[in-house]
């Protein structure tokens, strides 16, 4: 399940745009304007904090949110978007990065744990009801993944996925796809934005279109999309999201890891902020995260 310029100009469809311009990074001092007004509620503290993160919204927001947070509490923070998680855990692991948030446990992400997990510690769990899907508009007259291959005409013989390097796609290709015994239908793999792109061009046409998605994401509350049964379970139950540091993250930062620690936010929480951002705010990450924070109390999220 994947997803990331400051962050203007997103598609009018709603499909989010990138926090930081592709391949670059974005780099705040203390007393970025983004984090005025605001009481994070944070300790004073300084050095430099570098976040890395896949263009998905939730990584989006989550990332943004923090970066506000630790760049009013006096830290100069980075963060950096990668297209594939394999590098962003490669870094995190080698202590080129400091913080990732978006780390789906115990499932998706557990091929990258198994190699660099004994080099990265975990923080917490922000969010305990994660979940891989397979989707498609609520108009499709298809139910359950067990019918994906006898209607495979109907979706062009195509399913659209996000990243090849995604913990969902790999899932869907090594465990649905054959469970299901789906072989007239091809995963075909680009972006997210990609993805998100096309259901909403089939919806507005009213065509019908089979995507690989996930839960929380913003895409259920713009559209009118189904999971597809999956009663053999192969994409796994209700998962949890964890902030993953480097090594030694702890020791150097103590009070940002115990903040990071504590962080937590529901369903409904996470949905409203996602909402805020890319719909209310057209997927200006920025204004919408600020906007959000104007609203919402940051202490709460780590009370």
């Amino acid at each position: 399940m994947q997803r990331r310029s400051i962050m203007k100009g997103a598609m009018a469809t709603g499909v989010a745009t990138p926090l930081v311009l592709a391949g670059c990074s974005v780099e705040e001092e203390p007393g970025d304007a983004a984090a005025e007004g605001v009481d994070f509620g944070l300790a004073k503290g300084e050095g430099e904090i570098k976040i890395g993160y896949i263009n998905w919204d939730e990584a989006v927001v989550a990332t943004e949110l923090w970066r506000q947070a630790l760049t009013a509490s006096g830290y100069t923070v980075t963060a950096q978007e990668f297209t594939e998680v394999g590098p962003l855990f490669e870094g995190l692991s080698s202590g080129d990065l400091d913080v990732f948030l978006d780390g789906w446990l115990p499932i998706t992400h557990q091929t990258y744990m198994a190699t660099y997990g004994d080099r990265l510690e975990q923080l917490g769990a922000w969010n305990e009801n994660a979940a891989l899907t397979v989707a498609v508009p609520a108009y499709v007259d298809v139910e359950s993944l067990a019918d994906l291959n006898a209607n495979a005409d109907l979706f062009g013989g195509r399913i659209v996925g996000i990243e090849a390097s995604a913990g969902l796609t790999e899932a869907v290709q090594n465990s649905t796809i054959p469970t299901y015994g789906i072989t007239d239908l091809t995963l075909e793999t680009s972006s997210t934005t990609a993805m998100l792109t096309e259901l909403d061009s089939a919806i507005a046409a009213e065509e019908p279109i089979v995507v690989t998605l996930w839960q929380p994401h913003w895409a259920y509350a713009k559209y009118d999309v189904k999971n597809l049964a999956d009663p053999e379970m192969t994409l796994g139950e209700a998962e949890t999201i964890n902030t993953l540091a480097r090594s030694g993250f702890s020791e150097e930062f103590k009070d940002v890891a115990e903040a990071l620690g504590t962080f937590a936010m529901s369903d409904e929480q996470l949905a409203d902020l996602e909402n805020t951002v890319f719909s209310e705010h057209g997927g200006d990450v920025q204004a919408g995260v600020t906007a959000w924070l104007g609203k919402n109390e940051f202490s709460a999220l780590v009370a």
